[in-house]
């Protein structure tokens, strides 16, 4: 009898529900081997993988390797870090443990400071592709202890349309650095570029003011930034808000976002942009989180827990704030992540904090907030910015990454 014949007979819901029992009974028979090994051990009766011949990535696979052995790294990238020098002239770096104290932290973070405005003032770094056409103005406001905030304003010379705004906050670990930084400005200039106001926020840290900057400072002066430029947007010519960072600044720009949420006036920022958020700080040991496999995975490539430890330490010195999700976006818990706009994080394979960002995104999904999350294979942490000439192609799509999402997420 032909398959036809016996759906004719059988009714063709009985022949469907014969045929199914049929598919699934042949599911739980191995499939047979054409082929056998030395020892006679059949080849393809089963499906399960050969973990013994996976390589694992990083120090998951080998604990000798560091960031210029690791096969991951991308080639443009190593051949730009081989020609970086490895210490600043006369001036070696603090050592530094898991014990280390407040003054000798301050140290670490103060030759941090020098490192990154070497590295930032080498070539030109202050170029870039629309230099030439963007105007730049400064503008003090009033911050919320009564303090000035330095905003430095990048803009296209003339727009008949409201245009995106990008709130920009520096990295540097919440406490060093500067929005004067000749990285730092390229990088506005070249969002601007691109047809968006870029406002660089000049906020309190510890290397830059007086006196000691911890938490909150920084993220109050971040806060009273975006608060001044909803407030201004006619004047500004401002159609969409967009809080974004890198590294520390990132986060700030998650923290904002959080503080806006808390306080009620989240309705100012239409988007966060963030790259590499620093998002959980190092007290006494590694985060206990177990989805962070990259704070095992890639330890000791670009950062140690006791450099981390350092700039804990330094933005939270009493250690008063290790679970507070405005200090550490990480411990965010759900009723501080409902109801916040529309977020975009971007990651890196190699770096220390890359699934810190994967795991906060995941949890903004879970509340219901969209959220993206990328990681850019073969890259450590934030080479757009560090070295933006290493990495032409990725530097011009993660500023075009950025002016998509701004230009993509809805007015407040």
């Amino acid at each position: 009898m032909s398959q036809a014949d016996s759906a004719r007979g059988i009714g063709r819901r009985g022949f469907l529900k014969r045929l199914g029992g049929l598919l699934a009974a042949s599911a739980l028979i191995p499939a047979a081997a054409s082929e056998a090994d030395a020892d006679g051990t059949l080849i393809g009766t089963s499906c399960e993988p050969r973990f013994d011949e996976l390589l694992l990535p990083g120090k998951l696979g080998n604990r000798g390797i560091n960031l210029l052995t690791d096969p991951r790294l991308s080639p443009a990238i190593k051949k730009a870090l081989m020609n970086v020098p490895p210490a600043l002239r006369g001036i070696f770096p603090p050592t530094i443990t898991m014990a280390s104290e407040y003054q000798e932290c301050l140290d670490f973070i103060y030759y941090l400071d020098k490192m990154w405005l070497r590295e930032s003032s080498r070539d030109q770094a202050t170029k870039s592709s629309g230099e030439s056409l963007e105007i730049t103005t400064n503008k003090v406001i009033e911050g919320t202890d009564g303090n000035k905030i330095e905003l430095f304003i990048d803009r296209p010379p003339e727009s008949k349309n409201r245009l995106p705004c990008i709130i920009h906050i520096h990295g540097g670990g919440m406490s060093f650095s500067s929005a004067r930084n000749p990285l730092t400005r390229r990088w506005r200039r070249s969002l601007s570029s691109l047809g968006m106001i870029v406002i660089g926020v000049e906020f309190r840290s510890e290397t830059l003011h007086p006196g000691h900057h911890p938490f909150p400072n920084g993220l109050n002066d971040c806060a009273s930034a975006v608060k001044w430029a909803h407030s201004n947007r006619d004047y500004l010519g401002v159609s969409k808000i967009i809080v974004s960072g890198e590294s520390g600044g990132g986060n700030l720009a998650l923290a904002t976002a959080l503080k806006a949420n808390a306080e009620n006036w989240v309705n100012a920022i239409d988007g966060v942009y963030a790259l590499a958020p620093m998002i959980v700080g190092v007290y006494d040991r590694a985060p206990s989180h177990p989805e962070l496999i990259s704070w095992t995975e890639n330890l000791g490539l670009q950062g140690n827990l006791a450099m981390v430890r350092a700039m804990t330490m330094v933005y939270d010195p009493e250690f008063q704030h290790e679970k507070n999700p405005l200090t550490w976006p990480l411990y965010a818990q759900d009723k501080h992540l409902e109801g916040l706009p529309p977020h975009f994080i971007l990651n890196y394979e190699l770096d220390l904090i890359r699934d810190d960002g994967v795991v906060y995104a995941r949890k903004l999904l879970k509340n219901g907030v969209s959220a993206i999350s990328r990681i850019v294979n073969g890259a450590h942490h934030v080479p757009e910015i560090a070295m933006p000439d290493a990495v032409p192609e990725l530097t011009q799509d993660t500023l075009s990454s950025i002016s998509t999402f701004a230009r993509g997420v809805k007015d407040s």
